[in-house]
């Protein structure tokens, strides 16, 4: 056994619904503006754009139904809402004709950014970490395994802050299906049991404040609801 100069972080993890099991989460993967309506919203043209990916720590992740304190350095905290692919085979070049017989299953998760700090760095020309990769800016409901699911490719994608709807699409409305995410994503670097892949938001992102309830999900997957704590 190791001999660590301290004791190693817990091993991040989500629950796994209906079962008392544990999913180790080991890399989270983003896909940005992967809905039309969204990236136009954000200002930019998807139908000229290829998919491009970012990332966030492993302990990003948070059990729904958690209080979230509002992050630091930010004034615009914005949520998104998400269907999430949990990785349970790795591989690299995957074929998108096999693609989904790497996903041991499907949740929904909440993409948390510091908007404002966002903005600043893609003025900039910077990285995004600061406003994407921060402390439990990844909530993830409790992922459903793919024989209760399937392969979802439709069904609809919601948001609600304090019980008034906000983001509201269709898994049909994916620029980029899942199939298509993995083995992309597969191309940059090998994928692993463990990782998730956060698949792209609808429109309607938009500022959260503390004390604000968020519900969220995605038909046929299931829910997520977290509150906003103060700083």
């Amino acid at each position: 056994m190791a001999d660590f100069v301290f004791p190693p972080a817990p091993q991040p993890s989500v629950a796994v619904s209906g079962t008392e099991a544990r999913f180790p989460v080991r890399r989270i993967f983003c896909v940005g503006r992967n809905y039309a309506a969204h990236a136009r919203e954000m200002g930019h043209d998807s139908d000229r754009e290829p998919p491009f990916f970012f990332t966030k720590p492993a302990d990003a992740v948070v059990d729904t139904d958690t209080v979230i304190p509002y992050p630091s350095l930010t004034k615009d905290l914005h949520h998104e809402i998400e269907m999430v692919v949990a990785i349970g085979k790795g591989g690299s070049n995957i074929d998108p004709a096999h693609a989904l017989d790497h996903v041991y299953g499907y949740a929904v998760g909440l993409d948390l950014t510091r908007r404002d700090l966002q903005g600043d760095a893609k003025k900039k020309g910077r990285p995004w970490d600061w406003g994407k990769a921060f402390d439990r800016s990844s909530p993830c409901g409790p992922i459903v395994p793919v024989a209760e699911t399937g392969h979802p490719s439709e069904g609809r994608v919601w948001l609600a802050v304090n019980g008034e709807i906000r983001q509201e699409g269709d898994l049909d409305e994916l620029i980029w299906p899942v199939a298509d995410v993995i083995a992309l994503c597969s191309q940059a670097m090998e994928l692993k049991a463990g990782d998730l892949i956060y698949t792209g938001t609808p429109a309607g992102v938009g500022a959260l404040e503390p004390g604000d309830q968020v519900e969220g999900g995605v038909d046929g997957i299931g829910e997520i609801a977290i509150t906003i704590g103060e700083a």
